[in-house]
């Protein structure tokens, strides 16, 4: 499998995005927009999240309860704004379709900065990054390490709608690749035997690695697919674009973002 990224097409956009954040700040630019504007007489800032995302925004089936980097720094923004907080149950195959029809204000649940998704959506500037990861059984004979991914009579499983799909599939040349959709779920599919391995990302494989002594991670010996994860939102206002782009700014200077990631053990993947 040959290594692909969007590292810098991410770092070009990063650049644009700072410049037009600048300009939307400077003196006397306008602040106001639809979104800042309907929050304001609403009072309540509605967040997409995707509650499947363990260190994410992750509901913990133990307590029924919502934990997660995204669900701390979600109440941090609301607390900023001044605002209450809904969470909107999306996902990644729903994602564009929720934001663009206004169920939800803002995506927060670590979205991969893919170009397919920026061509539709605006978002802040980076905040995590991370490479994709392998998850195979303990006792699995046919893939021990990365090389033996991507060989005849492998089938390799994907989240459907995330990243690891449209990238998995252009890098697979022998092994077949199934999209794993719910309520099917990857690590049931593995634990069947239905598929030798499935892929995903730092975040998610901490689910497998901190709750499943059967599970086991292969690394990439080198970096094979970094990408950037940021927060969403619909296009067309440019000021809630700002707004949201200034809010992981400061988190990042204050210690915010690296305080969440420490206690959800994520501060190894977090963009200064």
């Amino acid at each position: 499998m040959k290594p692909r990224s969007y590292q810098a097409f991410a770092a070009a956009w990063i650049l644009m995005a700072a410049l037009m954040t600048a300009l939307l700040l400077a003196p006397g630019a306008a602040r106001a927009g639809p979104v800042l504007d309907r929050l304001k007489a609403g009072g309540t800032l509605r967040v997409c999240i995707w509650p499947d995302y363990y260190g994410i925004t992750w509901r913990n089936p133990r307590t029924a309860r919502l934990e997660g980097i995204d669900i701390d720094l979600s109440a941090e923004l609301a607390a900023d704004l001044k605002l209450k907080l809904q969470y909107v149950e999306s996902s990644f195959p729903t994602l564009i379709d929720d934001l663009r029809g206004e169920r939800c204000d803002i995506a927060m649940f670590a979205i991969g900065m893919l170009p397919q998704r920026m061509e539709k959506l605006k978002f802040s500037q980076p905040y995590l990054q991370s490479d994709i990861y392998a998850i195979t059984t303990r006792s699995n004979k046919l893939v021990r390490q990365w090389r033996d991914i991507d060989q005849p009579g492998v089938v390799v499983a994907v989240q459907a709608g995330t990243f690891m799909e449209p990238v998995m599939g252009a890098a697979l040349k022998q092994a077949r690749m199934v999209a794993v959709r719910p309520p099917e779920t990857r690590e049931r599919e593995l634990e069947a035997g239905r598929v030798d391995v499935f892929m995903t990302d730092y975040p998610y494989s901490r689910r497998l690695l901190d709750n499943a002594d059967w599970a086991t991670l292969i690394s990439p010996p080198a970096p094979f697919h970094v990408l950037p994860y940021a927060y969403a939102s619909a296009p067309g206002d440019e000021a809630w674009s700002a707004t949201i782009d200034d809010f992981v700014g400061r988190i990042k200077r204050d210690g915010r973002l690296l305080a969440a990631a420490r206690r959800h053990g994520l501060a190894s993947i977090v963009v200064r």
